[in-house]
């Protein structure tokens, strides 16, 4: 007797669950297509900004799904607008740039897949974020892409803001606007950052400079990297009156040096460089000599060496000799080495064609370095000077590559403290004079070798 085929084993409800068939595993949301939209809604509102960055790269479909959950209104409002509201102290700051950096990696990673122009729909996600915030959010989310995309997102963000138009409004315009302050923090925070790649710094700067003439692309290069007032305001008149201190000179040599150092390229020429340096310690007047003086010594080299030797090939010897005097006492205070400004007087004498011409400059040097010295030996044994702070020349200045003397002063410094002035003024005495023996010494030591 044959007994009875048993029938067939019906799967577990649990181990069906697991087992998925070929057409399911190719389905575009695997498991979650089995998920109501609500609640993998639900889900998604509950996923950090790192974790839906990271589930954003698990398939096409959840990715879309992604793109759509936080193209809402709702979950801007809530993770990108009232995040950067939440920031209440400067100690808060680190964590919100980290956010938004955070937030910049999702929007990147959900728009991979996307064309260009539709990308940039992502970079517009709110007008009222934080320059730096959005900054951060924008470097994140277009790191790697090519210039030509790079550009697109300038045309982008110029279109959106008017950035050229307000840009053409201050340049014509007297100097001290207050959309000045506002290009410089939007362009300093959002497109122009001097100490991350010099690559993608100069790429900005060339695209904020480039729609320029020469002399209005020396003012708006002031504008977003010359020195700050203490209440934020563009220093114009400061930086004609006063010494600045270091810093306050070190994001203007950066980008001139940014420019300098892509002479290779047809953008920029060395000349165009030069010429920019020469409009730039001008404006709005002729600036403080001893400004000058620092902005070449920041510069380096290579750059101080050709502004000072245009100048000697059009035979503007005394304004060399005043500009090297202050440069020799720079390298003192700064405590920079002498030996390359000794370097720079040799490189100067050989475009002298004769013997002669060789000695009217070292003569005029020494002549410079005699009546400074002497000038401020008067003030120093007389006690007879202005307020100020720090040394600078307070009649000498260079206009268009002319040196004249408003008070018939060839030179007068002026040094005083705010407490002991004759302590400060003998200070800087001395330390005019190290600077001079400094000089001298490394000159003859270059000689006897």
């Amino acid at each position: 007797m044959v007994k009875p085929r048993r029938p067939p084993r019906k799967l577990q409800p649990s181990l069906a669950r697991r087992i998925m068939t070929r057409s399911q595993r190719s389905s575009q949301q695997g498991c979650f297509e089995q998920l109501p939209a609500e609640v993998f809604h639900v889900i998604l509102e509950h996923l950090t900004v790192t974790d839906l960055s990271v589930f954003s790269m698990v398939s096409k479909a959840v990715n879309a799904c992604i793109v759509n959950h936080v193209s809402t209104l709702s979950w801007r409002t809530r993770m990108v607008i009232q995040k950067l509201h939440h920031c209440t102290s400067p100690d808060d700051e680190h964590v919100t740039l980290a956010y938004y950096r955070s937030l910049g990696l999702l929007f990147k990673r959900c728009t991979l897949l996307l064309p260009t122009k539709d990308r940039l729909k992502f970079i517009s996600i709110s007008g009222c974020l934080g320059y730096a915030c959005y900054g951060m959010f924008l470097k994140t989310l277009i790191a790697g892409w090519d210039d030509l995309e790079c550009h697109r997102v300038f045309i982008f963000l110029s279109d959106c803001t008017n950035l050229l138009r307000r840009i053409e409004t201050i340049l014509t315009s007297r100097p001290g606007k207050l959309m000045e302050q506002h290009i410089r923090r939007f362009c300093r925070s959002v497109l122009l950052d001097l100490n991350q790649c010099a690559g993608d710094s100069l790429f900005w700067l060339t695209h904020l400079l480039r729609p320029w003439p020469m002399v209005s692309q020396a003012r708006l290069l002031f504008i977003l990297c010359g020195p700050l007032c203490t209440d934020g305001k563009i220093g114009w008149q400061q930086v004609c009156d006063v010494p600045l201190a270091q810093v306050q000179l070190w994001d203007l040599a950066k980008a001139l040096v940014l420019l300098y150092g892509n002479t290779d390229s047809r953008e920029w020429s060395a000349g165009n460089v030069l010429s920019i340096i020469e409009e730039i310690t001008v404006l709005p007047q002729p600036w403080h000599i001893e400004n000058v003086a620092r902005l070449l010594v920041f510069c380096g080299k290579n750059i101080c060496y050709s502004v000072l030797a245009n100048k000697a090939l059009n035979g503007r010897v005394l304004e060399i000799s005043q500009l090297l005097v202050l440069i020799i006492l720079v390298c003192e205070k700064d405590c920079y080495c002498m030996k390359w400004p000794v370097m720079i007087v040799k490189q100067l004498c050989s475009l002298f064609p004769g013997a002669s011409d060789k000695w009217s400059f070292i003569q005029s040097m020494e002549n410079t370095f005699s009546e400074v010295s002497m000038e401020m030996y008067a003030l120093v044994a007389s006690g007879n000077f202005l307020n100020g702070d720090g040394i600078y020349f307070t009649d000498l200045q260079i206009s268009s590559g002319k040196v004249y003397s408003n008070a018939g002063s060839d030179v007068i410094f002026v040094c005083a403290g705010n407490q002991n002035e004759n302590e400060d003024m003998l200070q800087s005495f001395c330390r005019l004079l190290k600077a001079s023996a400094l000089f001298h010494t490394e000159i003859v030591y270059m000689l006897l070798k």
